[in-house]
């Protein structure tokens, strides 16, 4: 593991394989740190440079003191790259990690080679939505919403089948600072990049789980219809986190974008 400084904050981030390979960096999901990808890590050993890194206020990292908006989570992307020494990566974001891509993308196209978007949007959720999110664990805490998340997170069958593990993750997400869950709801709430998306010139696949509770195939369809050129495509038998349920098959499709791209 790694820490660098950011301001007066410290990010947590790793990297694993040849420094000499083509850099490929992870972006998390709200509610989660960097361990949800561990089991794709093998099919990319040898090939790629990964790294990967805890986003404010989750896992290792500092939560931002007030507001930290999607530009603030680009720039720590950014800080994290600088510090990896690596001039432009392909970039992987998992729902809010996905719009931390996209913004990337946007903002800093020359870091970004190409561009994974899973179970992710433009724009995710209402402001509704996410001020009740945030009220809720305020008041009560992250374990008082976490069997609902869980439910959007998995598939019924992994749900049912496979229950160590579903409280192995449910650790993860109720061990998520508060403070920091809630500021990245507040980042999510506020980003919205539906009239900007159709900017991005990098290459993009549009990848979600046919049981995602949280960003359904239809949202992700629909955002991957605003990018020039972007492949959609539908992972069985995941939900939200394919990382987890499905890491052989979103490995592979990573790895085939990622040839396509010439990102070898």
């Amino acid at each position: 593991m790694a820490f660098l400084l950011r301001g007066e904050r410290v990010l947590h981030w790793r990297s694993d394989g040849p420094t000499d390979r083509p850099a490929v960096v992870f972006a998390n999901s709200l509610g989660t740190d960097f361990r949800i990808w561990d089991a794709m890590l093998p099919a990319f050993a040898g090939r790629y440079r990964l790294i990967r890194y805890d986003k404010a206020g989750h896992g290792l990292s500092d939560t931002a003191a007030g507001p930290h908006a999607l530009e603030d989570h680009v720039e720590d992307l950014l800080a994290v790259l600088d510090a990896a020494e690596v001039q432009a990566a392909a970039v992987v974001g998992l729902s809010f990690g996905g719009l931390i891509a996209q913004g990337g993308a946007l903002w800093a196209p020359g870091r970004v080679a190409a561009l994974v978007l899973c179970d992710t949007a433009a724009r995710i959720g209402s402001a509704t939505l996410w001020e009740a999110r945030i009220a809720a664990v305020q008041t009560s805490g992250l374990a008082a919403i976490a069997d609902s998340i869980l439910e959007r997170w998995f598939s019924a069958a992994f749900r049912r089948d496979r229950a160590v593990e579903l409280a192995g993750w449910r650790n993860m997400l109720v061990r998520t600072p508060a403070d920091g869950y809630a500021a990245t709801c507040a980042a999510i709430r506020e980003a919205d990049l539906t009239g900007a998306v159709a900017a991005i010139r990098v290459p993009t696949l549009c990848l979600v789980g046919d049981e995602d509770g949280a960003t359904p195939p239809d949202v992700v369809r629909a955002t991957a219809a605003l990018i020039p050129g972007a492949r959609f495509e539908i992972i069985p038998g995941a939900g939200h986190l394919p990382c987890i349920e499905q890491p052989a098959l979103l490995a592979d499709l990573i790895l085939h974008h990622l040839g396509e791209a010439g990102h070898v």
